[in-house]
């Protein structure tokens, strides 16, 4: 499916300031799932940019606006044609075997940064019991995960507002309620505490063809989970809506948590506090 998305973000300071210096992750990947086949960006004032990849493959614009502004404004627009992913129909490993590549230290060595606790998915008892309190895996380790996505949309409520940007995984567990990021970090916690290698994706969820016509709704960006099952490779997980990641989905990239791929970031000179603002809208084409 061709889609088309468009991302402004727009930052407004209260006074003057200068010397702004940022970094944007808002280039979809091309992959075996999708690919990104036009990007354009502007950014006003206007500014050089400079790009390269940062350690997970991640495609990043960095620039800097020197003069002296009020508002700083960047837009992104991106052609992408995204399908279904695939790569589970294909022949399984038992459940034994599973738990034997997972076990084995050259595996675990190749994806440690994705098997490790960050400040964010920090895993105590509370996720282990959280994670013993799923059924176990013998139908095997991809039925295990649906079940894990399956039980964090049904025992916490999407709730915009109610977390903030650096919302841990145990405070989330304290809360009940939250958003996509931190449906995310928990599922990402969870597959850790259990070995299962897990990383934090950042993208697009296009539902615009699921809303009544005369509905008046936000976009925004959107948080899912990618694990790494056995025999099989990295595969997308929606704790948040519950299911599997399909052609609605697109990708900007992967860290092992938030922290890792915040799409806009940046510094500036001066003291004046600003206003965020950011409008995303999907369409398919």
């Amino acid at each position: 499916m061709k889609l088309e998305i468009m991302h402004t973000t727009r930052y407004t300071y209260e006074g003057p300031v200068t010397d702004s210096v940022n970094e944007i992750r808002l280039t979809p990947r091309t992959n075996y799932r999708q690919a990104c086949y036009h990007q354009s960006i502007a950014i006003e004032p206007n500014a050089a940019l400079y790009t390269y990849e940062d350690y997970f493959g991640n495609r990043v614009h960095a620039f800097t606006v020197n003069q002296e502004h009020r508002e700083l404004v960047i837009r992104t627009r991106s052609t992408v044609v995204t399908r279904d992913q695939e790569s589970w129909l294909r022949e399984r490993l038992d459940s034994e075997s599973e738990q034997m590549m997972l076990d084995d230290e050259s595996f675990q060595n190749r994806y440690m940064e994705f098997l490790l606790n960050t400040p964010y998915t920090l895993a105590d008892h509370a996720v282990v019991d959280y994670m013993n309190s799923i059924e176990p895996e013998e139908k095997g380790m991809l039925e295990w995960v649906i079940e894990l996505s399956d039980r964090i949309r049904k025992d916490f409520r999407y709730s915009p507002n109610s977390t903030q940007v650096n919302t841990t995984v145990l405070e989330f567990l304290g809360i009940g309620e939250g958003v996509c990021q931190d449906f995310a970090h928990l599922m990402i916690a969870v597959c850790r505490a259990r070995g299962i290698p897990a990383r934090y994706v950042s993208g697009y969820h296009f539902v615009g063809d699921l809303q009544s016509p005369t509905a008046d709704f936000e976009q925004a960006s959107h948080a899912w989970v990618e694990a790494h099952i056995p025999g099989i490779g990295w595969i997308g997980f929606d704790p948040t809506n519950n299911g599997m990641v399909n052609w609605r989905y697109v990708k900007l990239g992967h860290g092992r948590d938030y922290h890792d791929i915040v799409p806009v970031k940046g510094v500036y000179f001066g003291n004046a506090a600003h206003q965020l603002q950011v409008t995303v809208d999907v369409k398919k084409l």
